[in-house]
């Protein structure tokens, strides 16, 4: 039992005194990256001054982490070490569903939160126009959350634009119209009107003839013509 006892204190006291290799970095989720390696090893090395070559027992992992989720490009992160001193970062990046183009431009996540452009990918997500508050994207991200969730939306359309009075208006790939959806109220059944109107038109070759497609009040489309 002794020699147990101290094989598993010297073990311990080994491990805790083995230094930290080079950070691994693995992304999950999203293929597309929104930030590199660099980046994220640049944050780890910035919260412990050369993470490399460091023992274990100086680690504070929860402290690495919120250094790594303190990047407005992450959404998640875990970090861990292994017994042969392997450190890992386990990185889940945010999701942009809408890309703000005003006086400002930034993507929207799929949490309704900011996230900055990227310098190493661009996403291809609608545009968002017109008078846009980074305090108050509310009405924009729900709108944009439902486009990235149907499958017909996230084809068709290019850009989300909100006016001074905050009605929202969609623009569709290929389309002269602009679709007014208003406020967000009853957003399913404008949509589906949408899809019918689209459909509809599509089929007898007169999507053309409209400048605008009016979708605010009950159970109508109202359509001006050009």
């Amino acid at each position: 039992m002794g020699v147990v006892i101290f094989l598993f204190a010297f073990a311990s006291v080994r491990n805790s005194g083995r230094l930290v290799s080079k950070p691994n970095i693995k992304f999950v989720g999203e293929n597309n990256l929104f930030i590199t390696n660099e980046n994220v090893s640049k944050l780890l090395i910035q919260k412990f001054k050369g993470i490399k070559n460091i023992p274990k027992e100086t680690l504070v992992l929860n402290e690495l982490e919120n250094a790594l989720k303190s990047s407005p490009m992450i959404k998640k992160a875990e970090v861990y070490v292994a017994v042969n001193g392997t450190l890992t970062a386990e990185i889940e990046q945010k999701t942009p569903i809408a890309r703000v183009s005003t006086n400002a431009s930034y993507y929207i996540d799929d949490d309704g939160l900011y996230m900055p452009l990227s310098n190493n990918y661009s996403a291809r997500v609608p545009l968002v126009t017109g008078y846009v508050e980074k305090s108050n994207l509310k009405n924009i991200y729900i709108v944009a959350s439902k486009i990235s969730k149907d499958e017909f939306l996230r084809k068709h359309v290019v850009e989300i634009r909100q006016g001074m009075d905050k009605d929202i208006y969609l623009k569709l790939r290929q389309c002269q119209f602009l679709v007014q959806l208003g406020d967000v109220a009853f957003l399913d059944k404008k949509i589906n009107n949408l899809k019918a109107f689209y459909q509809k038109n599509l089929k007898e070759k007169t999507l053309g003839n409209y400048s605008k497609v009016n979708l605010q009040f009950d159970n109508q489309v109202v359509c001006t013509k050009i």
